[in-house]
């Protein structure tokens, strides 16, 4: 899901910077100290699997987790994908330091919007539960794909074919993203809810 260095046009480059300023900073604000283990956690977690990926034209297709990210971090969720993503461009030269910006938006901002959706129906029955863990999981995902073929298709146009292609070959991965999300959140449900912020 990382777009390479070179490939974005300014105005999409500069327009990812700020949205992506602007979600850091809301995350930051929400972030508070006894949960900055659990940020730093998920953060990590998200950076190695993240690491597992199948180049995919000026891309590349892999796990992503952000709707779990989003569920337990809630905005805190891009600041912690900034940092993975930040060293995975230092380390392993994965995306970029200038599409940085991009990638943390097209991650970042689906995994907010999923946690804010669906975080409400942890409070709810077994079955909304899980929907909810499915949902944020493949919904993550999905809009991950979009954004990231949308980014693509507004440089060049010359990049649709590439950008529908990431779109189709991520959907089954979409539905394995639901399926690991579905089971770390029941587990979760089951030994430790006060990390997904419900009463024990």
């Amino acid at each position: 899901m990382h777009i390479s260095e070179g490939i974005l046009s300014a105005p999409i480059l500069i327009s990812g910077g700020l949205v992506s300023t602007l979600g850091t900073m809301i995350g930051l604000r929400h972030l508070d100290y006894e949960r900055l283990m659990t940020t730093a956690l998920l953060a990590s977690t998200f950076f190695v699997a993240s690491l597992v990926h199948v180049p995919l034209g000026p891309g590349s297709m892999h796990l992503l987790l952000g709707g779990l990210l989003g569920l337990i971090l809630g905005w805190a969720a891009f600041p912690a994908i900034l940092i993975a993503l930040l060293l995975q461009a230092l380390f392993f030269q994965y995306g970029g330091l200038l599409v940085l910006g991009v990638n943390t938006m097209n991650i970042a901002g689906p995994a907010v919007l999923c946690g804010l959706l669906f975080r409400p129906w942890l409070g709810q029955g077994h079955r909304r539960q899980a929907l909810a863990g499915f949902l944020a999981g493949f919904l993550a995902l999905l809009l991950a794909s979009l954004l990231h073929a949308a980014t693509l298709w507004l440089s060049d146009p010359g990049f649709q074919q590439a950008a529908t292609l990431l779109i189709i070959a991520h959907l089954p991965v979409m539905v394995i993203e639901g399926g690991i999300t579905l089971f770390i959140v029941r587990f979760l449900l089951r030994v430790q809810p006060e990390i997904l912020g419900l009463k024990p």
